[in-house]
């Protein structure tokens, strides 16, 4: 189905090949200190933290693909304008805060603002979160695409490059790598752009062979599942990634521009996914499989080497996200969990690289497990997201702003409650409907969200009386 040439295959070796030696030589610091490993000594300056958000935030490539193929300039409203929007709102009301903390983790201000368990309850969410599984399982599917690998082997080869050079340079090597991909993401999409214009023409060749919704807003999806797909967005403020560029910022001026500008890089990269999903509609009317639009566009369009470069344009999305989370989901364990159950310190802080090191090999080997048992990324993305994100928003959230602060039992169980909701709602429709509808035709998410807002309500209101009792802050 693809065909490379041997000069292809040469460009997408020379890819792994320079993100290999970037990665290690990096890990070949000296890193002196657990600041350096876990957040690269706090010195991402504003052009560092552009790149390494920016190429972070858009690991779902395969889907994007899929997504625009099948309902055309509505992928820009369904998964861009929310993440903008909630993008915009941390870098406003979060960034500048989560900086001024100092802290490493999520867990550091969930134990500050609250307690222990809460901390480790959150970690626990966290760690699920931000598992690298769809992306483990996304790059080795697109591997298999490429060079006919089994899906075994796939799964192994992402595992050893991506994990080898994480475990010797850390958040370092993260950082320096998702340079290089920023770079290699605009540069594939550059070039398939221009060959699809010279090829079939510009936008009356489009606006004459898409269907007509493929350029409504809402591609023919109804208001209600675009409006699923905003509250799905809000995994913006809980996402743990955002929250360690914030933490490895230089200040929390950086961390707020950053964020901002990235939200004008993440359009401009949009606006040409849309494209080239569009063409590949156009162009190849019939695909049975439209998560292959992208790759089947290039192959209808591209010359050795400028092939190459897309295909590796595609590899550089899905590496650098796959890379941060593999990261997050180690330092998670390792540290956040592991460390602190172990620990009474207050703020949870190791010793050494060496339990997130354990927890990287470990975090991968579930996920490869995960990744194999659920072969369907879209089923990974929604089941997470729906269960996990009811139970970390509103307690981090309410933890940054002394106003909307809870005693921590309440905290506690708004978080396990809001998840443990979620999640009931989720399987009710397998144990007790045996249907693939929901119970009233809900959404997990929205039961989940408004128990742990109600327990976060009961929480607030005894926090207020205590105050007005006492006339000091519980």
């Amino acid at each position: 189905m693809i065909h490379l040439a041997l000069t292809d295959t040469i460009v997408i070796a020379l890819y792994f090949g320079v993100i290999l030696y970037v990665g290690f030589r990096t890990g070949s610091k000296r890193q002196s200190s657990e600041e350096d490993f876990l957040l690269a000594g706090r010195s991402l300056t504003l052009p560092i933290f552009v790149m390494t958000l920016v190429s972070t935030w858009y690991g779902g490539i395969l889907g994007v693909g899929e997504f625009s193929y099948r309902y055309g300039i509505s992928n820009w409203l369904v998964q861009g304008v929310p993440y903008y929007f909630f993008a915009a709102l941390f870098a406003v009301m979060l960034a500048k805060k989560i900086r001024a903390t100092n802290f490493y983790t999520i867990a550091d201000k969930l134990q500050q603002s609250y307690d222990t368990k809460t901390a480790v309850l959150g970690s626990v969410l966290t760690f699920i979160l931000m598992t690298p599984a769809p992306y483990i399982l996304m790059l080795s599917v697109f591997l298999q695409m490429l060079f006919g690998w089994s899906l075994l082997v796939s799964l192994t080869f992402t595992a050893l490059v991506a994990v080898s050079y994480l475990y010797v340079g850390g958040f370092r090597s993260d950082v320096e790598t998702d340079v290089v991909e920023f770079v290699l993401m605009f540069a594939g999409f550059a070039v398939i752009i221009p060959y699809c214009v010279s090829r079939f023409g510009g936008f009356e060749y489009l606006t004459s062979h898409l269907p007509p919704l493929h350029l409504t807003w809402h591609g023919g999806n109804s208001t209600g599942y675009i409006v699923v797909w905003f509250f799905i967005a809000l995994w913006t403020l809980v996402d743990p990634a955002f929250h360690q560029r914030c933490y490895a910022a230089r200040d929390g001026r950086v961390a707020r521009r950053g964020i901002l500008i990235s939200i004008f890089f993440w359009f401009l990269f949009d606006l040409m996914t849309a494209t080239a999903g569009l063409y590949a509609r156009a162009a190849i009317p019939d695909l049975q499989q439209p998560v292959m639009a992208y790759p089947m566009l290039a192959e209808a369009v591209l010359p050795p080497i400028a092939k190459g470069l897309f295909y590796v344009g595609m590899l550089a999305t899905i590496m650098s996200t796959l890379n941060t989370l593999a990261f997050v989901s180690a330092q998670t364990l390792g540290r956040d969990i592991w460390q602190r159950i172990r620990s009474t310190n207050s703020t949870g802080m190791m010793n050494s690289k060496l339990p997130i090191q354990i927890g990287l090999i470990v975090s991968f080997a579930l996920s490869v497990v995960l990744a194999l048992c659920m072969q369907s990324v879209i089923e990974l993305w929604y089941t997470i997201g729906t269960v996990v994100i009811p139970g970390l928003l509103v307690p981090l959230i309410a933890g940054y702003f002394d106003k909307l602060k809870i005693p921590p039992a309440y905290a506690f169980l708004s978080m396990l409650f809001g998840w443990l909701t979620s999640v009931g709602w989720m399987l009710s429709r397998y144990v007790i409907l045996h249907s693939d509808r929901y119970p009233l035709g809900i959404e997990p998410m929205y039961p989940g969200l408004l128990m742990s807002i109600a327990l976060w309500g009961i929480g607030r209101a005894i926090s207020v009386t205590r105050v007005n009792k006492n006339g000091t802050t519980p």
